[in-house]
């Protein structure tokens, strides 16, 4: 367990299809159900102090405790993302870790010399943040806040995980308002 924020909960892996990362991680890895968004829909979303509006597919799955985000970037929104793919990278991008105590972690990390790269909510209670690669090129850190329904939906998809026998390999996410 990593003595920074608790346990890593999150692997996030960029691709440049979605789709054959899916079946990939179905099929090859035995990875799965995965809960896929075409669009999720991101509030407040802001690259480096500046609004923009990305359009992000994700698919999320588990293998045990740990949580596999798949990434696809649809527009060329300024993001850590695509700044990933410029330097010709796919694959880890990002790990991150989970909090019901955003504030007081968030402020934590700053004291130790994390800056905000990238931040934005989905949901309520679904705030986040990535900090700039100034500690380790390449993959970067998410502070990811799993209160309220964005909680739920991450102790949804691992119960799914628990015992899946192959079936059914790609669902649509949960609806955030009914969980």
């Amino acid at each position: 367990m990593s003595n920074l924020l608790g346990p890593i909960r999150q692997l996030g892996i960029v691709v440049d299809d979605i789709e054959a990362g899916m079946r990939h991680w179905s099929d090859v890895m035995g990875v799965g159900p995965w809960f896929y968004n075409p669009q999720v829909p991101i509030e407040d979303y802001t690259y480096d102090g500046e609004s923009y509006a990305p359009h992000n597919s994700v698919a999320l799955a588990n293998s045990g405790d740990m949580q596999v985000e798949l990434i696809q970037t649809r527009n060329d929104v300024p993001s850590m993302y695509r700044d990933f793919m410029e330097k010709g990278l796919r694959g880890l991008q990002h790990v991150a870790f989970w909090t019901n105590t955003f504030d007081a972690d968030l402020e934590s990390m700053q004291e130790r010399g994390f800056t905000v790269k990238m931040s934005g909510r989905v949901g309520e209670n679904g705030r986040f943040v990535y900090f700039a690669e100034e500690h380790h090129p390449g993959t970067c850190i998410e502070l990811s806040e799993v209160l309220g329904p964005k909680g739920r939906m991450f102790d949804l998809i691992r119960a799914a995980a628990t015992g899946w026998d192959g079936t059914d390999p790609v669902r649509p996410f949960p609806d955030l308002a009914t969980l």
